[in-house]
């Protein structure tokens, strides 16, 4: 097994399995996931295209309150037990919305109530997902790994919109709900195996509490204390600043483009397996190269430029051809080189802030910047500007990020070049860590 995988991802002997079972994880996850995000958009739409601004800062409400509520959990249940919690608590929330929808219970109300739940679903889970992979692998394993890691993302979410794209009309959106709770479940149970591994490869786990500890509000505090951590907050408002502007300008030209629910599911469908496939034949070819020949600063800025490069063209054309292949190109090159690049980041922090300041990051953090750009855009939008004009408004902004994009490369590579250096000597005692190594003399140093 160990030659076979090596044909596709630099993976060392005692990495294969949790190489394999982080990969099944991902898969399924977002599996479930791209069955369910389909049908948030196209209820983004019911529920009115000049309420998107309301919906994203629902969202973020929704987000401010989830995010303590996570954190208590992580501070107070075992590290094997956060990934059972979250997942079966969001699985449960499947089926209630699945029953609501069957017996059409306030339709317009329960999809907007819908395209929020998605929209704080999909943060957590993945973020939860990352969290674990940080935890488990270390920076290096992390650069060698990761790509190999979000194919499995990629060919999941290759499986929901296809899926949905295939039986949304005939079938009737609503019945996919259980499909993606199914997913669900899977991942839930391939997460511990992956932490049932890490545990078992360092027989000191046996004795020591695996409880995080700390406070709900500790990743807060780490955020407002850490330049670095402040960074990739930066790095994350301009994501979504972009992506909100990208995403308003998708649902504008599709609904002008498509009369029903069901033809606007499948065209986010589509739009989603052509993310897949492009997603999919990057990683399978250049991700670990990429990351480990031109470094995480240039993986990080490789965003950036499609953004700017996109908005110019869209500015030009604002038709549904443009924005479906910028919207393709641009998630693709997210999915397969920038956002392995930002989990690589998360490697060389505390394992606290892995699972508290990251959830923030990625959670609220991230949908306080959709909240904001929703507004912004829709002020924007009322004083008649077109599309084209808010295209070019966005292309700045796409520049300022660009130049971040290449200073964060540079903080991770001085950060990484002092944890090799403060690397205990090999045979000497070296600290307990959890990242998955293959068999030798132990020489990483815990976080």
């Amino acid at each position: 097994m160990h030659r076979l995988i090596a044909r596709f991802a630099d993976v060392r002997a005692g990495e294969v399995a949790a190489l394999l079972w982080s990969f099944a994880y991902f898969f399924f996850l977002l599996g479930g996931y791209y069955v369910l995000r389909p049908l948030r958009d196209a209820m983004g739409i019911e529920g009115g295209v000049k309420n998107l601004q309301w919906l994203f800062t629902a969202t973020f409400v929704a987000m401010a309150v989830a995010v303590p509520l996570f954190g208590a959990v992580v501070a107070r249940a075992e590290r094997r037990r956060i990934v059972p919690v979250c997942y079966r608590f969001f699985l449960a929330n499947i089926l209630i919305f699945f029953a609501l929808l069957k017996i059409e219970f306030h339709t317009v109300h329960v999809a907007r109530v819908f395209f929020v739940w998605v929209s704080v679903y999909n943060l957590f889970v993945v973020s939860v997902f990352w969290s674990v992979m940080a935890d488990v692998f270390d920076n290096d394993q992390g650069k060698r790994l990761f790509g190999f890691i979000a194919a499995g993302g990629t060919a999941g979410a290759l499986l929901g919109p296809a899926a949905t794209a295939l039986l949304a009309v005939p079938l009737g959106p609503v019945n996919l709900l259980l499909v993606a709770a199914l997913c669900l479940e899977i991942a839930a149970q391939c997460a511990k195996r992956v932490l049932r591994g890490a545990r078992s490869g360092d027989a000191r786990e046996a004795t020591r509490d695996d409880r995080i500890g700390g406070s709900i509000l500790a990743g807060a505090v780490a955020v407002a204390r850490s330049p670095y951590l402040l960074a990739i907050c930066a790095y994350i408002l301009f994501l979504t600043l972009t992506a909100t502007v990208l995403y308003f300008q998708q649902a504008a030209i599709v609904a002008n483009a498509f009369a029903t629910a069901a033809e606007r599911t499948r065209a986010f469908a589509t739009i989603d397996l052509a993310v897949g496939l492009l997603t999919l034949l990057i990683q399978a070819t250049a991700t670990g190269p990429f990351i480990r020949r031109f470094g995480v600063g240039w993986a990080l800025a490789l965003l950036p430029l499609v953004t700017a490069a996109g908005f110019l063209i869209l500015g030009l054309w604002p038709t549904l051809v443009v924005v479906v292949g910028f919207q393709a190109i641009r998630r693709a090159a997210n999915f397969a080189i920038s956002k392995p690049a930002r989990e690589i980041l998360f490697t060389l922090v505390p394992r606290e802030d892995k699972y508290k300041a990251k959830n923030l990051i990625d959670t609220l953090v991230y949908r306080g910047g959709d909240a904001a750009a929703g507004w912004a855009y829709a002020a924007v939008a009322a004083t008649g500007i077109a599309l084209s004009g808010i295209a070019f408004l966005a292309l700045p902004a796409a520049l300022v990020w660009l130049a971040l994009a290449f200073a964060m490369g540079r903080g991770h590579d001085r950060r990484a070049a002092r944890r090799a250096h403060d690397r205990p000597v090999e045979g000497l005692s070296a600290a307990p860590t959890d990242a998955i190594v293959p068999p030798g003399p132990r020489t990483d140093e815990s976080p």
